[in-house]
C-alpha cells in the first residue's frame, strides 16, 4: 500500500525488568523500524545492559514482550557483548569461524574480508591472546561486516577502539541503518555520526 510504514523489526510491550529483588524499568515500550538506530543511555545500575539482553532474547522479562518477525528471532538478529566473546586460544579466523557457525557458516575469503575491514590483515593466523585488547574488540566487530543479520544489539561497541576505529564503526553502524538495518546500543562514547532515525532512551529516570 502507497503510504505504509515499514513493519518493524523489533518492538517491545510494557517490558519490565527486575535484577536482584530490584525493579529497573517498567511498562517500557520499543517500536523499531528499518533505518532506526536506538541509544539506551542511563547511569550505572538502571538496566542498559539488561534492557539489551531482553531485546536479545538472552533474559526473560519480569513482565511483557518482546517480539520479532516470524522466522528472524535469531538468524536475523546479531548480538555483540561488553565482553570481546572471543577464545583467546583461537586465531582471529577460527573465532570468527566459530561465531559465523553458530548461525550461518562463512567462507574463508569472506571472513579474511571481514577481518581486513576492521584493519587486522595480516592478523587472521594470531591467536586472540596475542592482540592487544583494541585488537581483540576488533575481531568481535569483525561480525558486523560478515553477518547479514539486519537487526544489531550491541552493548559498549566503541570499548578499546582508537580515534580511527572508532569513526569507522560510527560509519558503519549509519550505513547499516541507511540500507535498512536497525542497531541498539550502549555506549558512554558520545556519537559523533547518527542516521537520521535516531533517537535516545534514558533509563534514568525509567524506574518508579
Amino acid at each position: 500500500m502507497i503510504g505504509s510504514a515499514p513493519a518493524a523489526l523489533l518492538q517491545a510491550n510494557a517490558l519490565t525488568c527486575e535484577r536482584d529483588g530490584r525493579l529497573l524499568f517498567e511498562n517500557l515500550d520499543l517500536c523499531l523500524c528499518p533505518g532506526d538506530m536506538l541509544q539506551v543511555s542511563g547511569p550505572n545500575g538502571s538496566g542498559k545492559t539488561s534492557l539489551l539482553r531482553l531485546l536479545a532474547g538472552l533474559m526473560a522479562p519480569a513482565a511483557g514482550s518482546v517480539d520479532r518477525p516470524a522466522g528472524e528471532a535469531q538468524a536475523g538478529l546479531l548480538w555483540i557483548g561488553h565482553a570481546a566473546g572471543i577464545k583467546e586460544l583461537l586465531s582471529a579466523e577460527e573465532n570468527l569461524a566459530w561465531l559465523a557457525a553458530l548461525h550461518r557458516p562463512a567462507a574463508r575469503a569472506a571472513i579474511w574480508q571481514a577481518l581486513a575491514a576492521v584493519g587486522l590483515r595480516g592478523f587472521e593466523d594470531v591467536a586472540c591472546h596475542a592482540l592487544s585488547a583494541g585488537q581483540q574488540r576488533r575481531v568481535a566487530l569483525a561480525r558486523l561486516y560478515l553477518d547479514s543479520a539486519a537487526l544489531w544489539i550491541l552493548d559498549e561497541p566503541f570499548t578499546a577502539l582508537d580515534k580511527q576505529g572508532v569513526a569507522q564503526l560510527e560509519e558503519h553502524l549509519a550505513r547499516h541503518c541507511e540500507n535498512g538495518g536497525v542497531v541498539v546500543l550502549t555506549t558512554h562514547h558520545s556519537l559523533g555520526l547518527m542516521p537520521p532515525g535516531y533517537r535516545e532512551l534514558d533509563l534514568s529516570g525509567a524506574r518508579p
